[in-house]
């Protein structure tokens, strides 16, 4: 199922090589329709601060989303292989108008970079982290990201089981694409699907290794595992108005406001719940396997026709 990190690397340098060539000449007409957005640390919904972390001794550059209020949980929200958290800010944003603080670390995620992913988890078991402007840091953590910044989540969370942190509360991912150890990272992350690990993810392409992460998460024995945008989807769907033209010529494809809306929606919902121990039914099925056992929110989205949809794990 899983692929070498240097077989990924080579297929994406040659996806975002073709999409140059081949697409650049039209990127005017692919662009997103979102208004423009100029990247950086913004937020309405509390404060935003880039406040770096010390990780093993190292300061490593990270942006944070303070909540208006006391934070119900810590959600680590990474951004995509060669990507910036400037890149997942409105996802971030709306995570954080739930009540929780999101943290992003402004690094690279190359093979969702397992050695960072080690020191991370055991930073957050030891509770060094220190939030911008004498925020506390919350017990709960969610873990969470997109593309190999989902692995890199995936890889902190069985850091934080392996450590014994009695407080993870579950993953929320996008698009997550596997590297090596990804299938073993989330089964421990998951504790034989009594841990939540919830999923919006793209149709398959290139980019995203034709959806490699699918078989671990059909495999955890969840009844539910999350959602797969398929009309019209696109990879950086989670990034929306704060992609870029590197962005959209690397993914060959643009996200779509209508997408994005619905991802923001599930992610900062399963994100609140996992926060605060709650269940919103109207994200969630019952059972994978049955339409029927879905929550409005989903059954729209799989009646719908923009975009189409299906459940996780896809028979």
């Amino acid at each position: 199922m899983f692929r070498p990190a240097s077989l990924r690397h080579f297929i994406l340098a040659a996806a975002m090589l073709l999409a140059a060539v081949a697409v650049a000449p039209a990127v005017a007409t692919a662009q997103s329709s979102f208004p423009s957005s100029a990247g950086g640390c913004v937020s309405t919904a509390g404060t935003c601060v880039e406040s770096p972390v010390e990780v093993a001794g190292v300061q490593r550059d990270a942006v944070w989303y303070l909540p208006n209020g006391r934070a119900s949980a810590l959600m680590l929200l990474e951004h995509g292989f060669s990507r910036s958290c400037a890149n997942v800010n409105g996802t971030a944003e709306a995570i954080a108008a739930q009540g929780l603080m999101v943290v992003c670390l402004d690094e690279d995620m190359t093979a969702g970079n397992p050695a960072l992913a080690a020191e991370f988890a055991e930073a957050l078991a030891a509770r060094t982290l220190v939030p911008p402007n004498g925020a506390p840091l919350p017990q709960r953590y969610v873990v969470g990201g997109h593309s190999a910044g989902g692995h890199f989540a995936a890889l902190v969370g069985a850091g934080l089981v392996e450590q014994g942190y009695p407080d993870l509360a579950g993953a929320v991912l996008f698009d997550p694409v596997a590297a090596e150890g990804f299938s073993a990272a989330l089964r421990s992350v998951s504790a034989s699907g009594t841990r939540p690990v919830l999923t919006v993810a793209a149709s398959p392409s290139v980019i995203n290794l034709f959806g490699n992460s699918f078989g671990a998460l059909s495999s955890l024995g969840a009844d539910f595992v999350g959602i797969r945008l398929l009309g019209g989807s696109c990879h950086i769907d989670v990034e929306g108005e704060d992609t870029d033209l590197i962005g959209i010529v690397g993914a060959m494809c643009a996200p779509d406001p209508v997408n994005t809306a619905r991802l923001r929606d599930f992610g900062s919902v399963w994100a609140r719940d996992l926060a605060t121990g709650t269940r919103t039914d109207t994200h969630y099925c019952t059972d994978a396997s049955e339409s029927l056992t879905c929550g409005d929110a989903v059954g729209s989205v799989l009646a719908g026709t923009r975009p189409a949809a299906a459940v996780i794990p896809v028979s």
